[in-house]
């Protein structure tokens, strides 16, 4: 098994270890990260529903306009899709999220789209 192979085998073991613990409701839904080489993805899930009620990604923002290609897939570009997840989550009526980083260190990226969106009003 190469190593980018291995890396990604530990980490899915990890994400299986957190989402035995945290699972989102109606009432506070999930709130799941993923982070590509190039961009950052983050969804808010109802698991109870089975139904993701928000999405963000540094893909759409770039699209958009909202956001410069070059800071896509750095800090400044999580943070960015953070508060953009945040202002979405708002309209949709969700508040309190638990946060699941996925098997990823909280560190970087995931540490920026986290505090984008507490900046942006979710409470963890």
């Amino acid at each position: 098994m190469d190593r980018h192979k291995f890396k990604t085998y530990r980490r899915q073991r990890r994400h299986r270890r957190v989402r035995r613990s945290v699972a989102g409701t109606s009432d506070r839904p999930r709130l799941t990260v993923f982070r590509s080489l190039r961009n950052v993805y983050a969804q808010i899930i109802d698991d109870t529903r089975g139904m993701t009620l928000v999405s963000a990604s540094s893909v759409e923002m770039v699209r958009a306009g909202d956001l410069e290609a070059v800071r896509a897939g750095n800090r400044e570009g999580a943070a960015v899709v953070g508060e953009a997840l945040a202002a979405r989550a708002k309209d949709a009526g969700v508040v309190q999220v638990r946060f699941d980083r996925s098997g990823y260190k909280y560190h970087g990226r995931v540490q920026a789209l986290a505090d984008g969106a507490r900046k942006g009003g979710l409470e963890f």
